[in-house]
């Protein structure tokens, strides 16, 4: 069995090439600006707006479920900054409170600005942003979004000018009508006649476009050559100015600096006279100088000479009396430890002296008793 969603996609594709064809061939049989009251181009915008709605998800809001194509209308914006214009615009209009009076009023602001060919392709390109607003099989994400984006451009050879101040788009019905584009026989040969001049009417229009928007941007890219050549021409101009003034600023200079040197020169040649004289007697003298002061130098060069012989002598000298001095300190030392020892010596002959002489006195007394004894003795 056929996909039920697949038919509804190709039947709403078929409506919708039915609806751009049958618009373009009226508009251009009509041979004038499209108002809003034109019904071919209601038609036109209930067939879009069935496409848009399409399998679109349900929003759950606090008001309720909500399923509304003004979401992915906003992607545009985001894609293409140009396009703000037209969100701005909608968002300003007075009288539209719900989203999807917003989407309305967008579709035919970008058909009357013949932009909505390029719009649709913007946002049917970016399927991972319109995932987020449609189911998986809805119109947009398939091939069907891609085919209507591209019908769409022939609508681009029409004029519209649509007023919506006055119009209920926030309540209006979308109601397809099917009579519009059911016709009979005779009318098919009219029509496929149509489609051929149409078909060809369209593809100068794209030829024209193309053409029109290359020489537009060689136009662009010549501009900007033109005003930068302008502006380097501008500013050559300026620095030819200003190397005229600086040039004859310096040929100014140049006569100023010739006349100077020339009497610089004279006055130089005096001068140098002068400071020739003074200078070969300043050279005698520093002559003389330096040579009073070579003699200078070799004396002192003699005496540092002596000097150094007599430091050497001295140093001689001083060596041999500390060798010297370190003997007669040894003797010194060795002096005074015999000294000591004789001292030691000494004393004890002393006291050994002193011994004897007590021992002599003590002898002398007892002779001298033994003398009176003998006295005593013989006086008896």
């Amino acid at each position: 069995l056929a996909d039920p969603i697949a038919i509804e996609r190709l039947n709403l594709m078929n409506m919708a090439k039915l609806s751009i064809k049958g618009l373009i061939e009226s508009a251009l049989n009509l041979g004038r600006t499209l108002d809003s009251d034109y019904a071919p181009l209601q038609q036109f915008f209930v067939v879009m707006e069935h496409c848009l709605k399409h399998g679109l998800k349900t929003k759950k809001t606090f008001l309720g479920q909500n399923k509304s194509f003004w979401g992915a209308l906003e992607l545009v914006e985001k894609l293409t900054p140009e396009a703000g214009e037209i969100t701005a615009s909608v968002k300003d209009l007075p009288g539209l409170k719900t989203p999807l009076g917003r989407g309305r009023a967008w579709l035919r602001l970008a058909l009357m600005q013949k932009k909505l060919s390029d719009y649709m392709k913007t946002i049917i390109n970016r399927k991972d942003l319109l995932s987020e607003f449609y189911e998986p099989n809805a119109l947009m994400m398939e091939e069907e979004g891609a085919v209507i984006a591209g019908l769409l451009v022939g609508l681009n050879v029409i004029d519209a000018n649509l007023c919506m101040k006055g119009e209920d788009l926030d309540s209006q019905v979308g109601v397809i009508d099917f009579s519009m584009y059911l016709k009979d026989g005779g009318h098919s040969s009219k029509s496929a006649e149509g489609d051929g001049q149409i078909t060809a009417i369209l593809d100068q229009k794209n030829y024209v476009e193309e053409l029109n928007r290359h020489l537009s941007t060689s136009v662009n890219a010549l501009q900007a050559k033109v005003d930068a050549l302008e502006k380097s021409n501008t500013k050559l101009t300026e620095e030819l100015a200003v190397a005229n003034n600086r040039i004859i600023t310096l040929q100014e200079d140049v006569e100023r600096v010739k006349e100077e040197s020339s009497y610089h020169l004279e006055s130089r040649k005096v001068i140098d006279g002068q400071v020739l004289g003074e200078t070969r007697k300043q050279l005698k003298e520093e002559t003389l100088l330096r040579l009073d002061v070579e003699k200078e130098l070799e004396v002192q060069i003699g005496m540092k000479q002596e000097m150094e012989l007599s430091m050497k002598m001295l140093e001689k000298d001083i060596c041999e009396k500390q060798d010297a001095l370190v003997e007669l300190r040894q003797q010194l030392d060795d002096l005074r430890t015999i000294n000591q020892q004789l001292s030691h010596k000494s004393q004890s002959a002393d006291a050994s002296s002193k011994q004897k002489s007590e021992v002599i006195a003590r002898l002398e007394e007892k002779i001298n008793q033994m003398s009176g004894t003998v006295k005593q003795l013989e006086t008896r």
